[in-house]
């Protein structure tokens, strides 16, 4: 991506380096943490629920520590930061433009474990977002585990990530979040991911758009960084990683769609930069 000169976004908690007490995920090895990061699909939706399967334990004590940061750590926070300026700047465009209001997102950077308007969280769950308090959360140490066990790699893809989340926060904003929530709190498990997985794309949806209106507003895209979010968006499909995780699919579980259907809304959101095509994939009814 073309980056240079930009800004970066204010909006942002930087919480590396603060360790919080606590045994979450106490009592997994190394392998069952990487098996729950596949199956919590590694970013999006709502991890809490994973968490307290997990035993989440309490993380109310808290200290800091002091951290040499590595460059590579301190350049993609930096980037994160643009990235998210970016969003910034691409949704206040489109929401004045609909004669909406856009509230700007928080971005929380943080290191193993946090404190989040939804309850306490662990890096393992993958970036998300706190309808709470409005805030998305990121471990940089994430963007490492892609390309380590997933293949996927590249700034593109790394911005497609965070995209993704402030989508979610869109669909906050639009009212559109607690609707469907509302809806999947009466539905049977089945029925509620299938909502769940409609929630997903259309953050996929919305990430594409960004990266429309970013690239016209910025010329951002250079050759390859759709590929690089594409292959991103096929290797974190349910059917993918289910697959990688057991060697088989359980359709009836998916919660974040199928590599083919992320693949195929992030891309349509990328070319068309129309927001009514989501009205396709997601109509909420009071």
């Amino acid at each position: 991506m073309r980056l240079t000169g930009r800004r970066e976004s204010t909006n942002v908690d930087d919480r590396r380096g603060v360790r919080l007490s606590g045994k979450a995920g106490a009592g997994m090895g190394i392998g069952g943490i990487i098996l729950v990061a596949i199956i919590s699909l590694i970013m999006g939706g709502n991890p809490m629920d994973m968490l307290q399967q997990l035993g989440a334990a309490d993380m109310t004590n808290v200290s800091a520590s002091q951290e040499n940061f590595t460059e590579e750590e301190q350049e993609l926070a930096h980037f994160s930061k643009q990235i998210l300026a970016g969003t910034e700047d691409v949704w206040t465009t489109l929401f004045e433009k609909a004669g909406r209001t856009y509230k700007n997102p928080q971005m929380v950077l943080f290191t193993d474990q946090v404190q989040t308007g939804c309850g306490g969280a662990t890096s393992q769950v993958g970036p998300f977002y706190c309808s709470a308090d409005q805030s998305l959360y990121l471990d940089l140490s994430f963007f490492s585990q892609m390309r380590s066990q997933l293949g996927a790699d590249g700034d593109f893809a790394y911005a497609y990530v965070i995209a993704h989340e402030v989508g979610h926060h869109v669909e906050y904003l639009l009212g559109i979040l607690s609707k469907v929530h509302a809806q999947m709190s009466r539905m049977s498990q089945t029925e509620a991911n299938k909502l769940s997985v409609r929630l997903e794309l259309l953050a996929d949806f919305y990430a594409g758009v960004w990266a429309h209106y970013d690239n016209k507003m910025f010329g951002s895209v250079e050759d390859g960084d759709l590929e690089e979010a594409i292959n991103c968006a096929s290797v974190i499909g349910d059917d993918y990683l289910q697959k990688k995780a057991r060697g088989y699919a359980q359709p009836e579980t998916f919660n974040h769609g199928t590599s083919a259907q992320r693949m195929h809304w992030f891309k349509l959101g990328y070319e068309s930069g129309d927001m009514s095509q989501g009205e396709k994939l997601l109509s909420v009814k009071d």
